[in-house]
C-alpha cells in the first residue's frame, strides 16, 4: 500500500515534493540524463515557475497515459495554463492543486455532477488556515470548478473522453456582484486629500482615480499606457485582457478635460519616462513574468487607508468600484460598455452598473365623485 502523501504535497503532481520553500521533482529511475543527471529536480520556488520548469522538460502526452483526472489536470495545467496571463496562471495553478487533492485518483469516467455540489458546498465555507488567513468561499469554490469543467471541455477536444460529465447539468448558487456605489462627495474627498509634496504617491493617485472615472480603463491598461498611447485623436489601447480573444480596441477621443488630466498625470511622475504611471526608476509598476504590481498595490492601500482616517468616507472601497462609477454615471448602457470596453453589455449591466434606478412613479386614480 503506498504511503500517505505530507499535508504539503497532497494536490501536487506525482512525484512532486515542497521541501526547504520550493517545488523538487523526484526522477523516476532511469531517466535522471533528461533532468541534468539529478535524482531530485528543483522546479522552482512559486507553483507557476514550477509548472513552467516542468512543461519545459516534458515532450507531450499520450492518450493512453491519461487515465485519471490527475492526468487531465496536468496536461491541462502543461498545455492550457500557459496560454494566461501571468496573475490567472498563478490562481490556475493554485486552484488545480486543490482539485487534484480531492478529484484526482478518480477516473474520467467517475465524476458525476452530485461531487460537484458537494465540492462546491464544502469549499464555499470559509475557514482560517495555519497561517491564520482565511480560505475558502463561495467564490473561489466557482472559480475551483470553472476550472474542473474547463479541463473537462479541453479532454472532450482533446479525444480522451466523448462528452461532458457535468456540463449544463450544474446549476451553482449565483455568486451575489459587489454593489459598493462611489457618491461624487467621496469622489471629491478623495480628490482634496492634501499632499505633502507637488509629486508622489498621493497626487499620482488622484490623478489615476480622475483619468479612471473619465475612461473606466482597467488597472492594468491604465498602467501600461505609455506616451505612445497618446495619438492624435485620442488615447489608443486594445485591452491587455482580452488582446488574445476579442482584440478589442478602443480610442478615447480627446476633450479638453482628459487632455488636462493626462498632463496633471505627467507633472506629477517622480520622474519623466515613457510610462504615464512610473515608478522613481521610470519603469512601469506591473511585472509582466508574473502580473503583479507590488509597488502600485502598496501606494494604492495606502491611499485608502489614508482616505478612510482623513475623510468622510467609512465604507472600504476597491478600484474595481471608481471603474463601477464610470459605467454607472454613464448616459446610457452601450455608452458604458462602450467606456469599459466591454463586447457584451451584459457583463457591463450585471457587474458595473451599480447606480439606484430611478423610477417615475404612477399618479394616483381620479376619484368619481
Amino acid at each position: 500500500m503506498p504511503k500517505p502523501r505530507k499535508k504539503e504535497n497532497q494536490g501536487l503532481p506525482a512525484r512532486w515534493r515542497f521541501v526547504h520553500n520550493a517545488y523538487y521533482y523526484q526522477v523516476p529511475p532511469g531517466l535522471e540524463y533528461r533532468w541534468d543527471g539529478k535524482k531530485l529536480f528543483r522546479l522552482g520556488k512559486s507553483l507557476t515557475e514550477a509548472y513552467s520548469a516542468w512543461s519545459e522538460r516534458l515532450s507531450g502526452f499520450d492518450k493512453e497515459d491519461i487515465r485519471t483526472i490527475a492526468d487531465l489536470l496536468d496536461r491541462y495545467a502543461l498545455e492550457v495554463v500557459p496560454e494566461k496571463a501571468p496573475a490567472t496562471r498563478s490562481l490556475n495553478n493554485l486552484w488545480i492543486k486543490m482539485l487534484r487533492d480531492v478529484f484526482g485518483k478518480l477516473s474520467l469516467q467517475d465524476i458525476k455532477p452530485s461531487m460537484i455540489y458537494q465540492y462546491a458546498d464544502k469549499r464555499s465555507q470559509k475557514k482560517l488556515n495555519e497561517n491564520g488567513r482565511v480560505t475558502g468561499g463561495r467564490t473561489a469554490a466557482h472559480r475551483e470548478i470553472e476550472i474542473l469543467s474547463h479541463a473537462f471541455t479541453k479532454a472532450v477536444e482533446w479525444g480522451l473522453i466523448d462528452r461532458h460529465p457535468f456540463k449544463g447539468e450544474v446549476r451553482l448558487r449565483a455568486e451575489k456582484p459587489r454593489d459598493r456605489y462611489l457618491e461624487d462627495w467621496e469622489i471629491n474627498d478623495l480628490l482634496q486629500l492634501p499632499s505633502k509634496r507637488e509629486k508622489g504617491s498621493v497626487k499620482v493617485i488622484q490623478a489615476y482615480v480622475q483619468l479612471k472615472l473619465m475612461t473606466g480603463m482597467a488597472r492594468g491598461d491604465l498602467l501600461r499606457l505609455t506616451m505612445s498611447n497618446l495619438k492624435e485623436d485620442g488615447i489608443h489601447i486594445q485591452r491587455n485582457k482580452t488582446k488574445e480573444s476579442s482584440g478589442k480596441r478602443t480610442i478615447y477621443s480627446w476633450i479638453p478635460e482628459l487632455r488636462s488630466t493626462i498632463e496633471s498625470a505627467k507633472a506629477v511622475r517622480p520622474v519623466s519616462s515613457s510610462f504615464l504611471f512610473c515608478n522613481r526608476k521610470g519603469e512601469g509598476y506591473i511585472n509582466e513574468k508574473t502580473g503583479a504590481c507590488h509597488g502600485w498595490d502598496s501606494m494604492w492601500q495606502r491611499f485608502v487607508d489614508r482616505a478612510l482616517k482623513e475623510t468622510r468616507i467609512q465604507e472600504r472601497f476597491h478600484e474595481h468600484d471608481i471603474r463601477a462609477k464610470t459605467a454607472s454615471d454613464a448616459d446610457s448602457l452601450d455608452h458604458a460598455r462602450a467606456l469599459l470596453s466591454h463586447t457584451d453589455p451584459r457583463t457591463t449591466q450585471a457587474i458595473y452598473r451599480r447606480r439606484p434606478e430611478v423610477v417615475q412613479p404612477l399618479s394616483s386614480p381620479k376619484r368619481e365623485e
